[in-house]
């Protein structure tokens, strides 16, 4: 990203001068107060809105000069809001990949830490999952979605919050399949628990739109700002609630 401006009202930006560079095969997370326009930036890459100024490049090439189609096939993308059809749980796998064949959808499935639960559905695979999956819980639903950007094998991943709405149990589960579904691939995540990125290459801070931080996990505790205080009352809120529920 190259000096990157986009504003959804004229003179209000939502991003304001975002420049920053991912390697190839990296995993930067971007982090911030809620509105500071993190999942803005994300879907600028790709396209779901046009940057006003400044470029976004993949491997030199800017992503207005390429084709739609051939942008998101790309990319995968893996949010807290997933859109899953009224079909079966094979169905809304496959979807991720034209033509796949069942054992590459099973394949996908055991990757994500899906396998299990789908064989225990009554009728395994061929589960209807409801209505944006109405039938399943969070945690099964966002193991679909891992599942589905495992079978797209794209080299770009994004993740927004993708474990967000969770309980502790079924973030764990899902941690891992996305631990395994980012390896190798160029992942651009945002977390709100920062628990879930001290691993990161590089670490944005987003404040209003601008990057005010960054570096790795131990560079940015080490500066004792943003990052380092949002990290500290996190690990302080965790510390009470473990504590409480040890009392209780």
């Amino acid at each position: 990203m190259e000096g990157v401006r986009f504003s959804y009202l004229p003179g209000t930006p939502a991003i304001d001068g975002v420049t920053v560079d991912i390697p190839a095969g990296k995993t930067v997370a971007l982090v911030g107060p809620s509105g500071a326009g993190k999942s803005t930036l994300l879907n600028l890459i790709p396209r779901f809105y046009d940057v006003d100024e400044g470029r976004i490049l993949i491997d030199g090439l800017d992503v207005r000069d390429v084709t739609l189609s051939s942008l998101r096939a790309n990319m995968a993308l893996v949010s807290q809001e997933i859109t899953l059809f009224d079909d079966t749980v094979r169905a809304n796998i496959a979807y991720g990949k034209a033509g796949a064949t069942e054992a590459e959808v099973i394949d996908a499935a055991r990757h994500a830490a899906a396998a299990d639960f789908i064989n225990d559905l009554p009728q395994g695979f061929d589960t209807m999952v409801g209505e944006q999956g109405i039938k399943l819980s969070g945690g099964q639903r966002q193991r679909l979605a891992i599942a589905r950007a495992m079978l797209k094998n794209a080299p770009i991943l994004l993740l927004d919050e993708a474990t967000s709405s969770l309980d502790t149990q079924s973030e764990r589960q899902v941690q891992k399949a996305l631990g395994e579904l980012m390896e190798g691939r160029t992942t651009l995540v945002i977390a709100h628990r920062l628990s879930t990125v001290v691993d990161a290459d590089l670490i944005c801070v987003i404040e209003s739109g601008k990057i005010t931080e960054q570096g790795s996990h131990k560079e940015l505790l080490a500066r004792g700002k943003t990052y380092a205080h949002l990290y500290t009352l996190q690990f302080a809120e965790q510390s009470s609630g473990r504590a409480g529920a040890d009392g209780a």
